[in-house]
C-alpha cells in the first residue's frame, strides 16, 4: 500500500487501517509492525468487532454463547483452525491485549452488543489505556457481529457507520 499510494492518487502519508473481527486483529497488529519496524504509521485504526484476547473465560464468550451468526463455538472452531497450538494463541499478534501497545495511532473500536467478541473490544480499549494510548470504544446496542456495513438493513449500523467515518475523518484530512 505505501509503495503504490502515489500510483492510485494517495497519500502514503495519510493512510488508516481497518477491519471487521479478524480483520480488526489484524489492523492492530498491522500497526504494531509498523510501529516496530519504523515504517510509516496509520494514522488511526479503526477495529470493528476485534478479536483481541485469547481468554475463554470473558463474560461476553459467556453471556453471547448461544449469538448468531457468531457464537462461542464458532470461534473456537476459528481459533482452532488459526493457530497451530495453544501457545500460539498467546501470541501478542493474535492475543493483542499482551502485546506492547504503546506509542500506537489513536484507536477506535466498534462493538456489537450481542457478540461473543464484545469483551475483546472492551479489554483491548482498558489495555491501550493502560499503555498510555487514545482509544475510544463504543458498543452499538441491540446488534450482533457482522452488524457494521449494513445501514440499509439494520437498525444501528447506519450510526456505527457514521460514527466510525466521523472517527476516521479527521485523522486523514490533509492538513497536519
Amino acid at each position: 500500500m505505501l509503495k503504490n499510494a502515489k500510483a492510485w492518487g494517495g497519500d502514503p502519508l495519510r493512510m488508516a487501517l481497518a477491519g471487521e473481527s479478524a480483520g480488526g486483529n489484524l489492523a492492530v497488529a498491522t500497526a504494531i509492525v509498523a510501529r516496530d519496524r519504523g515504517m510509516t504509521a496509520p494514522r488511526h485504526i479503526l477495529a470493528v468487532y476485534p478479536i483481541a484476547n485469547s481468554a475463554t473465560n470473558l463474560p461476553s464468550r459467556q453471556t453471547n454463547a448461544r449469538a448468531k451468526p457468531l457464537n462461542t463455538p464458532m470461534l473456537s472452531w476459528f481459533g482452532y483452525y488459526y493457530s497451530k497450538s495453544k501457545a500460539d494463541a498467546q501470541d501478542p499478534r493474535i492475543n493483542l491485549v499482551k502485546a506492547d501497545l504503546r506509542g500506537l495511532p489513536p484507536l477506535t473500536i466498534v462493538n456489537a452488543q450481542i457478540d461473543p467478541l464484545l469483551s475483546d473490544g472492551e479489554t483491548l480499549a482498558a489495555a491501550v489505556r493502560a499503555a498510555g494510548g487514545k482509544v475510544e470504544q463504543r458498543t452499538f446496542p441491540g446488534v450482533t457481529h457482522e452488524f457494521f456495513g449494513m445501514g440499509q438493513v439494520v437498525s444501528g449500523a447506519a450510526q456505527a457507520e457514521a460514527y466510525a467515518a466521523a472517527r476516521l475523518k479527521p485523522a486523514l484530512a490533509a492538513a497536519r
